[in-house]
């Protein structure tokens, strides 16, 4: 390995990449000092190739970046290929090697990296107030800028971790990343690519594979406790008993008209879950008239009348709950017509 660190972390590295028996991760190759390879975009089927060699075999200059006696600043270690591109400075590091160290590798051209004294600072003159928490984990972040903790520098109220809005860039990708308090985008990016943030050029990670198809598939069966739809509880109607109505509040659940006591002027409905059971005086007063009005209506047809199992002389026994109205007997109302009928 070119790092010398095999399970470096791939936000900061990028992916690996083997030729010629020889394997480095990307990013270590396109941040290393020397600019002797050609193929220093990350897709590159010959990114390990030197410049000025095309053969089959690896080339000396190669071979000597790979074998680099350089010490890094951060670890002590030798291999670092990376140099901090500030004039008569010579320290060195590991790209893996440079958060730990608070070092800062740029990933735009021209990939530029800088030590800890000399790397970009943010220009802000303001402090967290006292247990300010980062939007994204929700955790108190330090008392002050520092390496760890960033600001955003458009409306200087959004404090974040550095590992933070990394991990957030590499899911949300050049496209969809902005402040997570104010929404800037323009100023926010450029910030976050001179702070070394990288920041992937393609379409959010929760777009691939359609990974949310299924929130767009409507809920179409009917849950109540006891559907009396014949066709059973997926089927429904545009209009008439057996259409289905969702819950207007999460849309979880459905019912029938009929099977709710559901007139056909109701629009709207709300399952047990959303409205609570038997806390909707309103509610329950038109289900008990709604369930008279739809035996009613649609017992000759389906056999639901006074005389179904379970269901003897529904009109008798109705009290509404929470409120003091009884359905008294057959006879004593004038029901109206049935909202499913034809008016003769």
């Amino acid at each position: 390995m070119l790092c010398r660190r095999a399970e470096a972390d791939p936000d900061i590295c990028g992916d690996k990449q083997e030729k010629y028996r020889l394997c480095a991760h990307v990013f270590c190759l396109v941040t290393s000092s020397p600019g002797w390879l050609c193929g220093l975009r990350p897709r590159s089927g010959h990114i390990l190739r030197p410049a000025r060699s095309c053969g089959e075999a690896p080339g000396p200059l190669l071979m000597e970046l790979l074998g680099s006696w350089q010490h890094c600043c951060v670890c002590g270690q030798s291999g670092a290929t990376i140099m901090c591109c500030e004039e008569n400075c010579n320290r060195w590091f590991h790209l893996p090697c440079a958060k730990e160290g608070g070092c800062v590798t740029q990933y735009i051209p021209d990939y530029s990296s800088y030590c800890p004294e000399h790397r970009p600072e943010q220009d802000v003159q303001v402090t967290p107030e006292p247990g300010t928490e980062c939007p994204i984990c929700m955790e108190p972040v330090e008392d002050r800028k520092t390496f760890r903790t960033m600001l955003c520098p458009a409306c200087k109220r959004a404090w974040f971790h550095r590992d933070c809005i990394q991990g957030q860039a590499i899911r949300a990708g050049l496209l969809c990343l902005h402040c997570p308090l104010c929404q800037d985008i323009k100023e926010f990016l450029a910030q976050m690519f001179i702070m070394g943030i990288r920041i992937p050029f393609r379409q959010p990670t929760w777009e691939d594979n359609d990974a949310f198809a299924d929130l767009g598939e409507r809920h179409s069966q009917c849950d109540a406790k006891k559907c009396l739809c014949p066709g059973g509880r997926e089927e429904a109607e545009e209009e008439g008993p057996w259409e289905l109505l969702l819950c207007t509040s999460c849309a979880a659940e459905g019912t029938h008209r009929c099977c709710s006591g559901l007139t056909a002027r109701r629009t709207d409905w709300e399952c047990d879950s959303c409205a609570g059971v038997g806390t909707g005086m309103r509610q329950s007063t038109q289900v008990s008239l709604g369930w008279v009005w739809c035996l009613w209506a649609v017992g000759p047809a389906h056999g639901l009348g006074t005389s179904h199992p379970g269901m003897a002389e529904p009109v008798h026994s109705m009290r509404t709950v929470g409120t003091a109205l009884t359905c008294p007997g057959p006879g004593a109302v004038d029901l109206p017509g049935s909202p499913y009928s034809p008016q003769g």
